[in-house]
């Protein structure tokens, strides 16, 4: 899971997108986070899989390399 963190951290950054803007993209997905529970989700390692890809998808990541 913390490559899991790192990845997601890095598209984040990457994209220039932040937490706050992180849960817009997500509330246009129906997915409802604010921008505290992203940042502790993310810091603490505890998201899932669907999390994990909705974020991707949030941020327009298309293509990731492990």
């Amino acid at each position: 899971m913390n490559r899991a963190k790192d990845l997601l951290k890095s598209e984040l950054k990457r994209k220039g997108v932040t937490y706050a803007k992180l849960a817009e993209k997500l509330a246009a997905m129906d997915i409802h986070e604010t921008e505290r529970n992203l940042n502790n989700k993310i810091i603490r390692r505890g998201f899932s899989v669907a999390f994990f890809l909705g974020c991707l998808a949030g941020i327009e990541v298309t293509d990731l390399r492990l």
